[in-house]
């Protein structure tokens, strides 16, 4: 599949399917920070839907240099593009547990974004909480396969080594992406939440 994408520029799919995984991340880290417990369903929504867009594209570039410059260096200079597209479609099971998320905020409201359910949780409430949680992880390792997969058809790599070369792009992400948290941290301090 994605070598016949290798031939295709970066399009208006490659950015949307970037900006649905940010919104996705943005509804993930709300719900990991707890947020449900002083914010409202429609002000987490909102704030993931202003600002994960910017996040998912942010990351997309940021992770495909990353990635870039590891192929060159693992086997050979892909293109720019095929980087691009397996990290956008790689992430479509990301991007479609977003109906999960706004299906299950309007159905459980601020219990979706509480980290844990508490015991004076409805029982089709916490079902339903649980259900999700399951189900996005699910989508998530599925990406997590795809992305991988798309390494090896790209790079000509086995599946051990592109694995090895995705984990390795994912911890330099990470410690760019805090690197670069603390930075605005310490520049402007009430634009990172807490």
């Amino acid at each position: 599949m994605f070598r016949e994408l290798a031939s295709q520029s970066v399009g208006i799919v490659d950015y949307a399917l970037a900006a649905a995984q940010g919104v996705v991340n943005c509804l993930a880290f709300y719900r990991t920070q707890g947020a449900g417990a002083h914010s409202g369903v429609a002000e987490i929504l909102g704030k993931s839907f202003l600002f994960g867009p910017v996040t998912g594209l942010v990351s997309l570039f940021l992770l495909a240099a990353i990635y870039g410059r590891l192929a060159a260096r693992a086997g050979g200079p892909p293109m720019r593009n095929q980087v691009v597209h397996v990290l956008a479609y790689g992430g479509v099971p990301v991007a479609a547990s977003l109906a999960l998320w706004v299906l299950t905020a309007l159905l459980a409201g601020e219990a979706t974004f509480i980290d844990t359910p508490g015991a004076d949780a409805e029982w089709f409430v916490a079902l339903l909480l649980r259900a999700q949680f399951i189900a996005y992880v699910l989508l998530l390792l599925w990406s997590i396969v795809l992305q991988v997969m798309g390494f090896s058809e790209i790079l000509g790599l086995t599946m051990r080594k592109a694995f090895w070369l995705w984990v390795l792009g994912q911890v330099i992400g990470f410690l760019v992406t805090l690197f670069l948290v603390i930075l605005v941290a310490t520049l402007f301090p009430g634009l990172v939440p807490h």
